[in-house]
């Protein structure tokens, strides 16, 4: 566009000048001067954030960041990755019974947190559409080892993503392919339990 408009000044100019007789004296020098004024973006580069930089910034999983600060996986969970998150919203905490929250975020609680939530992490970054590839391509389930040590179970159940734990209760994924410096997350609606 400014490049169109330079062009639009010098064409005017051009004509301008065309229908003007001006006398100059062979000693004098012949200046045409143009004053374009220009315009300059400041492009910023904005970096996507780690995994528990994108739980932090979304309110729905509070409940989460609470429990991964009181087991101390922030800098874990922020390393170079990459890990692939099954994240409970505050909704799939709120299903677990009454107090439990709150006794797993007690110090003497840590090592039964810690198992819970590094249950949800997979390594290696997994978008939706790979696990549902995955699941496919293995008659209908994929058993995927976790950071915790044992395994889950995806499975789909027409166009939901289902977990299954190790003591077989399910969870749906109701939110894919959440942007990670470090990995993707996976939002789910039921906290899935290790043995």
């Amino acid at each position: 566009m400014k490049r169109t408009i330079v062009m639009m000044l010098a064409a005017g100019l051009i004509v301008a000048s065309c229908g003007e007789k001006k006398e100059t004296k062979a000693t004098e020098p012949v200046t045409t001067e143009t004053n374009v004024e220009t315009e300059t973006t400041e492009v910023t580069e904005v970096e996507t954030p780690n995994i528990v930089g994108v739980a932090v910034g979304n309110e729905n999983f509070s409940t989460l960041v609470a429990a991964v600060k009181a087991a101390e996986l922030v800098d874990t969970l922020s390393g170079d990755g990459p890990f692939t998150v099954f994240a409970p919203t505050n909704d799939a905490f709120g299903k677990l019974p009454e107090g439990t929250i709150d006794t797993l975020l007690k110090p003497e609680s840590k090592a039964t947190l810690t198992g819970i939530l590094t249950y949800h992490v997979v390594a290696g970054k997994f978008m939706a559409a790979d696990v549902v590839e995955a699941i496919k391509a293995n008659n209908g389930s994929f058993t995927a080892d976790t950071v915790q040590g044992e395994k889950i179970t995806l499975m789909l159940d027409g166009e939901n993503v289902v977990i299954k734990d190790a003591k077989g209760g399910t969870s749906v994924i109701i939110m894919t392919d959440v942007a990670a410096s470090n990995g993707v997350i996976h939002a789910i609606d039921t906290v899935i339990m290790p043995k």
